[in-house]
């Protein structure tokens, strides 16, 4: 992609107005993503194990937003404030340098915070000011908008650019031990938050999280492996080729977005001329795409391994309407669609072809769901 690409894709905001928009509309979003998968809980599509390891990443992406709507706050309004990146083209979502620089900042935030006033001394510095010079306390007010950013960020829990493995027990069947790793990145070709659940069956004398040579080993190999274009079935088989005493039996992996809105992004299609149509109030003009993919085994070949040996490998099941699986490389795949009400209508009255068997999660400010095929 050419430099003159980027920039017709990439989008900053330097309006105050606009750039709070931006982070109101994406507070809700992420604020509806853990109501959404607790819906899906509810219908027995996900377990318990799944759904604290997918809320740690949902909620993380709200505390992203959070840190770097203070870290924006006065885009526009003062000089060096700075202003967001957002891909308005492909995902709707800030662009993944952003996500680097938070990261950056997050290593030196307790130095910025001792060297800053604290937000009760910002405070009374801007109430003097108000009161002696009769003028709104610009600096000072973005000097505490920088501070509530390096705050949050040693909070921690943000959704980061990478979010290493972590393996959780499940159980034991017989010699074999059932752990879940989980992952995550903000992947840089398509900025868009993904998340990655592997349920895998460890045969090895020391379980995995303990073992100080295989744990290391597994968790470079998937974080090398975690790109968008990469279809399931070459992660999996991959990682079953190369772990001879780990056998991969299910890998899912969700993709969070693009994010469309009439107001914001320049995406084209049907959905796009959904929104235009709705004509919904300020932020509830959107739409985001969840995708799941998933792949299973189907199951186990024993295969020559030196010159008296034998190792596990899984054949796994390949979606039989998708040319096979060889398309997506997976078992199963579906997108659902997360919207506000009025868009809801809007897509409905519309009924645009492709559309038809999307799930459609309906939400509102009440903290209501409501599921739609």
């Amino acid at each position: 992609m050419t430099t003159t690409d980027l920039q017709a894709d990439h989008m900053k905001l330097e309006d105050t107005r606009v750039t709070r928009r931006y982070f109101g509309k994406f507070a809700k979003i992420t604020g509806y993503l853990t109501k959404v998968a607790a819906t899906m809980e509810a219908e027995g599509r996900f377990s318990r194990t799944d759904i604290e390891a997918l809320a740690r990443y949902l909620v993380g992406l709200n505390w992203t937003f959070t840190a770097l709507s203070h870290k924006y706050h006065f885009s526009g309004r003062f000089a060096h404030a700075g202003s967001l990146t957002f891909d308005r083209r492909e995902s709707g979502f800030p662009v993944y340098q952003e996500l680097l620089e938070m990261a950056n900042d997050a290593l030196q935030a307790e130095r910025h915070l001792a060297s800053q006033p604290s937000a009760e001394a910002l405070k009374d510095q801007m109430v003097r000011v108000i009161l002696s010079e009769q003028e709104i306390p610009t600096k000072l007010q973005y000097a505490l908008s920088q501070r509530l950013y390096y705050e949050e960020l040693l909070r921690g829990d943000q959704f980061w650019a990478r979010n290493d493995p972590q393996a959780v027990w499940i159980e034991n069947k017989g010699d074999r031990r059932l752990f879940q790793v989980h992952w995550a990145v903000y992947d840089s070709q398509v900025n868009l938050p993904t998340i990655y659940l592997m349920d895998l069956e460890d045969t090895g004398r020391t379980g995995l999280p303990k073992d100080e040579r295989r744990w290391p080993e597994v968790q470079a190999h998937l974080m090398a492996q975690s790109v968008a274009h990469l279809k399931l079935l070459t992660i999996a088989k991959g990682f079953d080729e190369d772990f001879g005493d780990l056998h991969p039996v299910r890998l899912r992996r969700f993709h969070i977005g693009p994010m469309y809105s009439h107001a914001f992004t320049r995406q084209t299609g049907p959905l796009r001329e959904v929104l235009e149509a709705a004509k919904a109030p300020v932020g509830e003009d959107w739409a985001l795409v969840w995708t799941e993919e998933e792949l299973v085994s189907d199951r186990v070949e024993h295969v020559k391994s030196g010159w008296f040996g034998t190792v596990e490998r899984q054949i796994f099941a390949l979606d039989p309407f998708e040319g096979g699986g060889t398309e997506t490389g997976a078992s199963r795949m579906e997108r659902s669609l997360i919207m506000p009400e009025r868009p809801y209508q809007a897509l409905a009255e519309r009924n645009p072809p492709g559309f038809r068997d999307v799930r459609k999660f309906v939400v509102s400010d009440s903290g209501r769901v409501l599921s739609y095929r």
